[in-house]
């Protein structure tokens, strides 16, 4: 195996255990997914507290399907609302309520806790500590 292969590896290892930690946690705490707490986190930053669904997907490095079924739950849950877009009647918009930027508040210091500690205890890992490096100096 290539170096560039077993770096690349412990990139992936690092990621898979850090994005299980912040996973459960979110679920428990706030029963949310973490594509939902990530989603809500970019409409809350968008332009008028929403995107088109395909801007969402892309911003989340998911397919439309995903993200149309994500958006679903969160509509259920009063989190967001879709809305038409006004130049493009084809394209739909999900924009976030203010109980779903309330929600984001409340389950953001849970993400940065938990990936803070996760990366951490990562850190003590001889496999992974130049990969936890490499990320907190990006």
């Amino acid at each position: 195996m290539t170096v560039d292969a077993q770096a690349w590896g412990r990139v992936l290892v690092l990621h898979a255990r850090i994005e299980q930690e912040l996973a459960k946690a979110l679920q428990r705490r706030h029963g949310l997914g973490l594509s939902e707490y990530r989603a809500l986190g970019k409409l809350a930053a968008g332009p008028r507290g929403g995107l088109r669904m395909q801007e969402l997907a892309e911003a989340l490095g998911l397919n439309q399907s995903s993200v149309s079924r994500m958006c679903a739950r969160l509509e259920d849950a009063g989190l967001t609302v879709r809305d038409l877009c006004e130049d493009d009647r084809r394209g739909v918009y999900s924009v976030i309520t203010d109980a779903g930027r309330k929600r984001y508040a409340e389950t953001e210091p849970t993400y940065t806790t938990v990936l803070r500690t996760a990366l951490d205890k990562a850190a003590g890992d001889p496999e992974l500590a130049t990969a936890v490096i490499a990320v907190r100096g990006a």
